[in-house]
């Protein structure tokens, strides 16, 4: 939860008061709360980046110095001022605000004021402009009322529509893909995690680098002894930065999948130890990180803003019946995410695809909890992990309207209503938790030594213990373990009586 009221925020409630139709990102978010220890550290533990991410940050560009060496991670400090456009081709009217209001908070975390929000009913998107030259000279007048230096449009536009509609409106102009891109930019704290955006970056400026004046002269060819020119004219300056940026990306790629392998060991090591792994996955700011936080005590950053947390987070757990798993904390997904970062964080949604049980936490409090259900799920499919068992896991049960929740509990067979926040259905959940996760193949009874209690130990800390008893000759269990632990027991088990 954020801690104030931004002037973004206080700018969107005005506009929304003078346009009762208007857009808001309130419609995607929940009503800000002041995040405090009393309250809410039980539930999120000790929020270890909450201090970092609200610190103040030099602005780069800004210092007198002869070289500003200074970073912006996260831009609280330099608000642009944007205006936002949506193409309406299908559904509903309210389906088109939805995903504009959902536009806005995405503006609003990247650390922008949004002015006004316009949408325009076509078949298909102009081929040119986006929205028509038309169109193109009215939102042109839109921001110059407003004051905007910057126009955001919801979709991915092709390098052509960008150059065409930056010329019309005279302000930058980007695309849903760019500013996704640029929150993630902000809030990537891993190696992994930065390396992975940076990647998914330069994949998408390659193809709309841009160039005027001597970036589009030919440099000239050396002669052997780096002479006079005897080859002619060289590349241009725009063909030698797409050289280089395909050569970083090839570097990229190499230092990612060395970090794969890096993951994948610690994977292999975690089935070697039969230890049951749950993937926590949903849409973004559905309370994936609050939810981990309640189940493990993890200390994940919680902010009621899209994209709060990237980087991956695996805990330890524990289900009632003392059998341990361990629990991921993915990124969130959002409707239209650019192909880019699903190949680029592929190697981190592989723990989706690994886990045993998928934990699909979706909002209940959202205005249309379905479509998140179906955008989470085509990401699903995108990195094969489809045939993993899955558990809806409806969150802010205490927030979401109860005709709502009755119709996703309905529509999803396996599905429950909780509220991290408060901690209702917790219990519930961790019970099902218990019930879902694959259980070991061998059920055995032995008498195990006193001298040999490390197997006992293993039963409880591997296997399922059904049943334990201490006698003269030993401890007397029944468990079920898996065939490693089995045939160690072995010569432990009871000869059949005649």
């Amino acid at each position: 939860m954020t801690s104030s009221s931004s002037p973004s925020q206080a700018a969107q409630r005005a506009f929304a008061q003078n346009n009762p139709e208007g857009l808001r990102a309130d419609a995607l978010m929940e009503e800000d709360v002041a995040w405090s220890f009393e309250i809410d550290g039980e539930r999120d533990g000790d929020q270890f980046d909450r201090s970092e991410r609200a610190a103040l940050r030099r602005v780069a560009g800004l210092s007198t110095e002869l070289e500003d060496v200074t970073e912006v991670e996260y831009r609280q400090l330099r608000l642009e001022r944007v205006v936002l456009v949506g193409v309406w081709t299908t559904g509903t009217s309210q389906d088109a605000e939805n995903s504009l209001a959902e536009l806005a908070a995405l503006a609003e975390t990247a650390g922008a004021l949004v002015l006004d929000g316009v949408i325009q009913r076509r078949d298909k998107p102009d081929a040119a402009t986006y929205i028509g030259s038309g169109k193109a000279g009215e939102l042109r007048d839109i921001v110059l009322e407003s004051g905007a230096d910057t126009v955001i449009c919801d979709g991915e536009l092709s390098p052509g529509q960008l150059i065409h509609l930056e010329d019309v409106v005279k302000v930058k102009v980007i695309d849903r893909t760019a500013l996704i891109l640029d929150i993630f930019a902000q809030h990537a704290k891993s190696r992994e995690g930065k390396a992975q955006v940076a990647l998914a970056q330069m994949q998408y400026m390659l193809p709309r680098l841009r160039g005027w004046g001597q970036s589009l002269s030919r440099q000239m060819g050396g002669g052997k002894g780096g002479g006079l020119a005897t080859r002619g004219p060289g590349e241009t300056k725009i063909e030698t930065d797409r050289r280089r940026i395909r050569e970083k990306m090839a570097k990229m790629r190499r230092e990612i999948a060395e970090m794969k392998t890096g993951r994948e060991i610690k994977r292999q090591e975690r089935r070697r130890n039969k230890v049951p792994s749950v993937a926590i996955a949903g849409y973004t700011n559905a309370g994936k990180s609050s939810l981990l936080n309640r189940l493990t005590g993890a200390g994940v950053l919680v902010e009621n803003a899209l994209f709060a947390t990237l980087d991956p987070t695996v805990r330890r757990a524990e289900t009632p019946s003392g059998r341990l798993y361990t629990l991921a904390d993915t990124v969130g997904f959002v409707r239209h995410l650019p192909h880019h970062l699903v190949e680029a964080f592929r190697s981190t949604m592989e723990e989706v695809g690994d886990s045993d049980l998928i934990l699909h936490v979706v909002d209940g409090s959202h205005p249309a909890p379905e479509e998140q259900l179906a955008a989470v799920r085509e990401v699903i499919r995108d990195v094969g992990a489809t045939n993993v068992p899955e558990i809806v896991v409806i969150n802010k049960a205490d927030a979401a309207d109860p005709l709502t929740l009755q119709r996703l509990l309905r529509i999803e067979k396996r599905s429950i209503a909780v509220s991290a926040r408060s901690g209702q259905g917790i219990e519930e959940l961790l019970a099902l938790i218990d019930d879902e996760l694959p259980r070991p193949s061998v059920e055995i009874e032995a008498l195990v030594p006193y001298t040999h209690g490390n197997l006992v130990a293993r039963a409880h800390t591997d296997g399922e213990v059904i049943s334990e008893e201490h006698t003269p000759e030993g401890t007397l269990l029944k468990a079920r373990v898996h065939e490693e632990l089995a045939a160690d027991l072995a010569p432990y088990v009871p000869a059949p009586t005649a």
